[in-house]
This record gives C-alpha cells, structure tokens and sequence, in this order.
C-alpha cells in the first residue's frame, strides 16, 4: 500500500517539476557529489565553528583526539581569535604533510561514489516520492582535516574528514545526502525558511534522527559502513539511546516512516517531536555536557 502511494506521488510530483528541472532530467543529468580538497585554510574555518566557548565537549574534544599535538590548555587558555592563530600554526604543517593523500583521496571518493550512484538514486527517489536523479547534480564534498562534518544546505556543500577511507566518506556522504532531500520535501510542503534547518531547531533534530529510518532500505545501508548501531550508528550517539515514555525515540520514528509516505511521517514526526520537545532538550543537553 505505501509503496503504491509513493509511486503515485513520485509521478504527480514529476509532473509539476519546473522547466528547467525537466531539461536537466532530458539531458540525462546525475544526482553527483563532487569531492575535492579545499585547502588549509577551509579546514580551519570548518574547525573553528565547534572551537567556539558556546560548544560543549562533545563538539569540541574530537579534535584533541584526532590530533594529540594539540595542546588543550593552550587552545582553550586564548580567545577565539587566538584559537584560531595556533591551530593555523598546528595544522599548517599537518596539512602540508597531508595534502597528496587527501588530493588522492578526491579522486578515490569520487570513483567510489559513481560506483554505487545509481542505486542510490534508486533508493532516494523511492523514499522521497520524486525522481531522486534530477536534484542535486552540483553538490560539493569537501575533504577537510575537520572531524566533525558541517553540512551547508543553501550552498550545496558539506564536509568529510580526510581520515577516512572510501567506504566512511560514502557512508558519510549518505548521512548528509538524505539532508538535503529531507530539507528539499520539507521546504516543498511546509513552505517555511531554511533558516530554521539549523542546530539547535527542533527541525534540526528530527532531520538528525530519520537518518536512521531513512536508511534502512538496503540499497543506503548495504554501502554505509556504519550501519547498524553495532557498528557505530548513522546518528548521533544521544538519539540511539533517547527514550521516550519508556520506547526508544528512534524506534517511534522509525515506525511512523514505514507506516506513511514521506510528508505524512514528516508531518507526524514533527508532531510526535514537539509534544516531547522539553524531553528531547533535556537529554541531549544531558548528554552533550557529559561527553
């Protein structure tokens, strides 16, 4: 029955798509991520959006872990301007040793991620209700020193660590990917701001945890390396133990996505998450503090 109404949406919804989508769709264009190393000075900056006083640990301390060469009481002793001054002296010559293998790494990415594009695309349209291959042809993959990985949503980029290897970069391109069809369905239905997709809205957080749902279809969660929990989660640590009147959170969410079609479990996931907002804040703000 769902798989039904989901076909039936996907052709209206290809029916109403713009003469310019319907041209790229013609010509045979590719949902794509382009991968490519940005340069010292990216990653930097990237970094600097979890070096902030206002971030908690469990933003900040993965750096320290990454590169033991960092001297904490001498990053967190300065401002953020001298945050910054002695992480571009650190990170200079880290980059300089690391530049040829994250230029390699590119081109390893990007032969890795056409490798599996298609039934990715296959995946996505099935889950979203479009046709998952005319959007988002233009996406950027940027292989930064940064393990935490922003995603920015108006500008079609996002991050991956330069540690890892194909098969985490894809699973973590996957994680991003549903973000940007998540937002796409969302704005199209909800008609708000893209501005209210961001941490800490409670948008930004039922965006985080249908990842999980989302990729449970095989054709995602047969090339993500982190799927399942077992092996490390494709959301953040705190929603794979969130519970809510005694049920895990993702356990709910996941139910209501294989019982609807993509708006009506956005409409119904949202609701379920506003009702337990103050519930939600309290134990991810628990946890963030005690990382």
């Amino acid at each position: 029955m769902r798989e039904c109404k989901r076909r039936r949406a996907r052709a209206l919804r290809y029916d109403e798509k713009t003469e310019h989508t319907r041209i790229r769709y013609l010509r045979g264009e590719k949902m794509n991520v382009t991968y490519k190393n940005p340069g010292c000075e990216y990653s930097i900056e990237s970094i600097m959006l979890f070096q902030t006083e206002e971030q908690t640990s469990f933003w900040s301390e993965p750096l320290l872990y990454f590169y033991p060469q960092i001297d904490k009481n001498e990053l967190t002793g300065r401002d953020l301007a001298g945050r910054k001054e002695y992480l571009c002296e650190v990170f200079s010559e880290i980059y300089r040793n690391t530049k040829d293998e994250s230029d390699g790494k590119a081109v390893c990415y990007n032969e890795y991620f056409a490798k599996y594009r298609s039934q990715i695309e296959d995946a996505l349209s099935d889950a979203f209700e479009l046709d998952a291959r005319s959007l988002y042809n233009d996406l950027t993959g940027n292989i930064t020193l940064n393990p935490i990985c922003p995603r920015f949503l108006k500008e079609r980029r996002f991050d991956v660590f330069c540690k890892s290897s194909e098969k985490g970069a894809l699973g973590m391109s996957l994680h991003e990917i549903i973000h940007y069809f998540w937002f796409y369905v969302w704005n199209g239905h909800f008609g708000d701001s893209y501005e209210e997709y961001e941490m800490p809205s409670l948008k930004w957080m039922l965006s985080e945890m249908v990842v999980e749902a989302l990729m449970s279809d095989r054709r995602l969660n047969s090339v993500n390396p982190y799927f399942p929990r077992e092996n490390g989660g494709c959301v953040y640590s705190y929603f794979q133990d969130m519970m809510i009147d005694k049920t895990p959170i993702l356990k709910t969410i996941d139910k209501l996505y294989h019982d609807n079609g993509i708006t009506d479990f956005m409409e119904a996931a949202y609701a379920y998450c506003a009702e337990h907002e103050q519930a939600i804040r309290q134990h991810i703000g628990e946890s963030e503090n005690a990382s």
